[in-house]
């Protein structure tokens, strides 16, 4: 996975949301959602639920880009670049999903520059967190991609002191390109160079 959301920032507030007049669209558990490369027609805002974004190789492999959770929108990129979408989105549980006209989306961001404004800081974020992540799969060892997910997700957390890392092994094999038994290999390594901390599974960086 290129992308995390671990803040959960509410990219629209729900009263500003639905002065639009949305839809709220319910998914099922691996429903797809838009597949890569088709035209993008709305915005979606989750409202409840979790989503991932991920390409599939020609090898029919699986990358992962992103995962999504509660208050969160995926997919806009296209939506303000004009372009078809560069990954699929798929629902990894039942969600309920706001839906928003293309032209209505970007007749709100006009109309709330301020909005308008954290959609840019986020997207930016995303864009910086992807050029890391890119230059780790290309020449950097499991433990150093690893630890580069980790405290980029920490920094947009602006924790202070100890933070606990709420993703899976799965998870992290998925955002690092590394298989789940290298993941759990890494992960032990770093404990024992003091590099993080495990407390009960759970992971502390």
């Amino acid at each position: 996975m290129l992308f995390y959301d671990s803040n959960h920032i509410q990219m629209i507030p729900v009263n500003i949301l639905e002065k639009y007049n949305p839809s709220i669209k319910t998914y099922y558990k691996d429903e797809i959602i838009f597949n890569e490369e088709d035209i993008p027609k709305f915005y979606y805002q989750l409202k409840t639920g979790k989503v991932k974004m991920f390409n599939l190789t020609e090898e029919g492999k699986e990358f992962t880009q992103g995962f999504f959770e509660k208050n969160t929108s995926f997919g806009e990129p296209p939506l303000l670049g004009t372009f078809d979408y560069p990954a699929s989105a798929m629902c990894l549980t039942e969600c309920e999903v706001y839906v928003l006209k293309k032209k209505v989306f970007l007749k709100l961001l006009k109309e709330h520059p301020d909005i308008h404004l954290k959609f840019t800081k986020i997207l930016c974020n995303r864009m910086l967190y992807k050029a890391k992540i890119m230059k780790e799969l290309s020449i950097h060892p499991p433990e150093h991609r690893i630890l580069t997910l980790l405290h980029h997700l920490k920094e947009t957390s602006k924790t202070e002191g100890l933070y606990e890392v709420q993703l899976t092994r799965q998870q992290i094999s998925d955002l690092t390109g590394l298989r789940v038994e290298t993941v759990i290999r890494a992960v032990k390594h770093l404990e024992k160079t003091k590099k993080l901390i495990l407390k009960q599974r759970k992971v502390y960086i």
